[in-house]
Parts: structure tokens; sequence; C-alpha cells
């Protein structure tokens, strides 16, 4: 037997290993599912998967093996998550729009081998999560160039539903057309109001009009219907391919390094992460936001972001959202929800997540 027969037969007999370890693996999961379906636990605990990749790649010799033994795991981690939610009966993810949308390649990203399940209303992608009809939600919540999504955080406030996971997507904004036209034939573009201010300058100097539309891809597959060449989209390359357009400008939101930021709900949050956010309203009272973040920053918790929107239906009034890093798990972040609990009017634990730390 030659050194190319001998190394695949001892590849051979380690696959046979790994085939057992992993049907074995998987049997043990059962338990966990068993647990998950009692209790009404979400599949998905990224602060555990994160955890147990460290750990298992600690334990490899080789360093130039780690990245790959971690992508391994990563993967073996997206099938388990799969299988549990095959058994649950969780394997469906809402979105708003159509296949194409931004909400959608961000959720073919995050869970890739999930049933995809859209909606034609932020509203109701919450409400299918509450109703059981999706595991998960899949939604825009800030852009960089463009700020806040206001309508999904009052949605946030309204709903019972929990953020359990961060997404930040890369957006590039780009023209769409019916083949053959060109951008001297275009004078008027649907795209979802988003995309149209990411994408005014370039509007401006085009000379056309903007029209508001529900949803870039809807708008794409909007101008793919009317067959008219002087209108366009602006959308993604992706949405492009579907709907039998052609790019006839790329990028036209102009920012380099522009993202939006998805969220992901659910009906039930996680055990622990590294960032925890609260919803809370305040008595309308000189002093009383400043005791609040003082509260904060007592306790020793860094508020990464905080934000205000107008209190439904009452006039002059605000809630608020922060961010903040740490463990909602760990001690003192208790003490720090209690001692809110004295200080606002209400506070909700709107979310734990773990994000991911950039250098």
């Amino acid at each position: 037997m030659d050194q190319l027969q001998q190394s695949r037969a001892q590849i051979d007999a380690i696959d046979a290993e790994l085939a057992r370890l992993f049907e074995a693996r998987m049997q043990a999961v059962q338990g966990v599912i068993e647990y998950k379906k009692a209790t009404g636990m979400p599949v998905l605990d990224a602060s555990r998967e994160a955890e147990v990749i460290e750990k298992n790649t600690a334990r490899i010799q080789s360093p130039a093996l780690r990245d790959y033994y971690a992508a391994w795991q990563k993967d073996l981690m997206a099938l388990s998550r799969q299988y549990q939610a095959r058994v649950l009966g969780r394997d469906k993810v809402a979105y708003q729009g159509v296949e194409g949308a931004f909400a959608h390649i961000a959720l073919t990203r995050l869970f890739p081998r999930a049933q995809a399940v859209h909606y034609p209303a932020w509203s109701d992608v919450f409400e299918a999560v509450e109703k059981g009809e999706a595991a998960y939600g899949v939604l825009p919540f800030e852009n960089s160039s463009t700020g806040d999504v206001g309508e999904v955080l009052d949605l946030c406030f309204a709903h019972s539903c929990h953020v359990v996971q961060v997404y930040d997507l890369p957006v590039v904004q780009n023209l769409l057309g019916l083949p053959g036209a060109s951008l001297a034939d275009i004078k008027t573009v649907y795209s979802h109001p988003q995309g149209l201010r990411q994408s005014a300058r370039f509007l401006r100097q085009l000379g056309a009009a903007g029209i508001e539309y529900p949803n870039t891809a809807l708008a794409a597959r909007h101008v793919a219907e009317t067959g008219d060449r002087t209108l366009g989209a602006i959308a993604s390359a992706e949405t492009a391919a579907l709907y039998g357009l052609e790019v006839l400008a790329a990028g036209v939101n102009g920012a380099d390094g522009n993202t939006t930021r998805f969220i992901v709900i659910a009906p039930q949050l996680p055990a622990g992460g590294n960032r925890f956010s609260i919803l809370f309203t305040v008595d309308h009272k000189a002093g009383q936001l400043a005791r609040v973040i003082e509260t904060i920053g007592r306790q020793g918790f860094n508020m990464e972001s905080i934000k205000s929107r107008p209190l439904p239906n009452t006039p002059w009034e605000y809630y608020f959202y922060a961010e903040l890093v740490g463990n909602v798990a760990a001690p003192d972040a208790g003490r720090l929800l209690e001692d809110l609990r004295g200080v606002c009017r209400s506070v909700k634990l709107l979310g734990v997540f773990t994000k991911e730390e950039t250098i």
C-alpha cells in the first residue's frame, strides 16, 4: 500500500469514527430539545455557542488548525440548531418584503437552512413570532447613514418579543432598470424610504423623482412588471438577478461602509450574552433621565447607545432605548435592573445578545 492509500485509509477510519460520534452527539441533543420544548426556550443560545466554540477550539494543539476547527464547530452548531428547529417545529423565520429584500439577504445569512416566510408589514413579523407562526423574525433596526428605523423600535416597545441577536449587513444600493434602458431614460425611481434617503444625492444628480415603496425588492418587481424603461428601482444586485433587471449604476448610496443593523426577535430571551438592551419610561420631570443614566454608571455599565422615541398617545413625552455592555445574568446586572425599577416609571428587558467585538 503506497503513502496515498495509507493516508486515505486513515482518513476513512477517522471519518467512520466521526460519523459514530456525530450520531451520538445528535442523540444527546434530544435532551436539549426536550428541555427547550418544556420551557419554551429559544433554539438559538448565542452566548452558549460562543462559549462552547471557544472552549473546544482551545483544545486544538496546532495553532494553524484552530481557525479551521472553529469554522467547523460553527457549522456543527448550525446543523444542531437546524435539527432542533425541525423537531420542535420552529424552522420558520419571518421577514418583511419579498425574496431579494435586504431583510431576506440578512435572514439567509443568519439562518441559511431555515424556511423563510415573508409578510407585508413589520408589524406582521412581530405578530407571527408572538403567535408561534415563526420561531424568529428578522427586521432592520438602524442604518449607519440614515439612522434608526423608528417604526421597528416602536414595535419593540408595543410587543412582547425580545431581541436575541444582531447582525450587521453591508448595504450597497444600486439603480436597477429594464434590460436595454440607460441612465438617461430613467425619470422615476421607486424604493423603500431608507433606500431613497441613502441615495438622495445620486437622484438629485440624475434628475429623477423618487417614489416611496414598501420594500426595495417589491420596488424592483414593480419596475420589472411595468415594462417601462423610464422607471428604475433602488435595490440590491441580488434583486436585479431575481427579477430580470440590469444594474444601471452601482453603489448609488455613496457612503463607504454603509451598513444596516438587523435584529432577530424571538418570544423569549436567551440565558446570557455580552450585551443587553432595555426600554424604559420616566416621569415627565426635570432630572429624571439624568437619574437613570447616573444609576447605570454607578453600577459600572457602559452604555453604548441611547435613543428616544415619542410615547404613543402621550404628546411631548418619550420612551427610551438603551444598549449596555455586559452579561445580564451577572449579579450586578440584576442589581442594576432592580435599581432602575426604582427610578423609572417602567422598565422592560428588551434584548440579550452577543455582539462580536471589533478591534
